[in-house]
């Protein structure tokens, strides 16, 4: 079974309606030899990071990919930090300027699949741990019950089915700016 641990708990303006402010949900997936960062994001101070990958006995260079659910820049900024790991996204993974394609069983416990509505170019990390399937989703969902309609999304109606599928595939949903949520089956 794969570890996963959230690093940085997101937010959005929501949770500050006098300003203009997101930081996605940043999370940490270990599977094998695997060690994985998906959504690196933006953070106020870059250093909380580094700071929570050293409290769990990690450093920068422990991460050998980075992984991010869509290309907003709030889940991406970050990349830089990792040098030595690689970038999965929609297209591929990029080691480099060398890209190959994933395959959607990516891993014995971690499912990879598109996800669009919010972006088209959405993917959604289902991960196999001893607590059930945590759908690692971006801005599939923002939070638990936030938003029920996508201001952003590029297409309501994709966005509404995958959400659906998410709630049945997954025990669990990380949502892009918010903690984990049970999908209560």
């Amino acid at each position: 079974m794969a570890e996963v641990k959230i690093l940085q708990i997101g937010y959005s303006s929501a949770d500050y309606p006098d300003e203009e402010r997101t930081s996605p949900t940043i999370t940490l997936v270990k599977d094998q030899d695997l060690v994985m960062v998906i959504d690196p994001g933006v953070l106020a101070e870059k250093q909380l990071l580094i700071t929570s990958l050293e409290e769990i006995g990690l450093k920068v260079d422990d991460v050998n990919l980075v992984a991010i659910t869509h290309s907003h820049p709030d889940h991406y900024r970050n990349l830089g930090l990792f040098p030595k790991a690689k970038l999965l996204e929609y297209y591929g993974i990029w080691d480099g300027d060398k890209v190959e394609d994933w395959s959607e069983q990516f891993t014995p416990n971690i499912r990879i699949i598109k996800t669009p509505g919010h972006s088209s170019d959405s993917l959604t990390f289902l991960v196999k741990t001893k607590q059930g399937i945590i759908a690692i989703c971006g801005d599939v969902f923002w939070k638990e019950n936030y938003p029920a309609n996508d201001p952003y999304a590029n297409n309501s109606k994709a966005l509404q089915v995958n959400r659906q599928k998410l709630l049945t595939l997954a025990d669990w949903i990380i949502p892009g700016h918010g903690p984990i949520f049970s999908t209560k089956k």
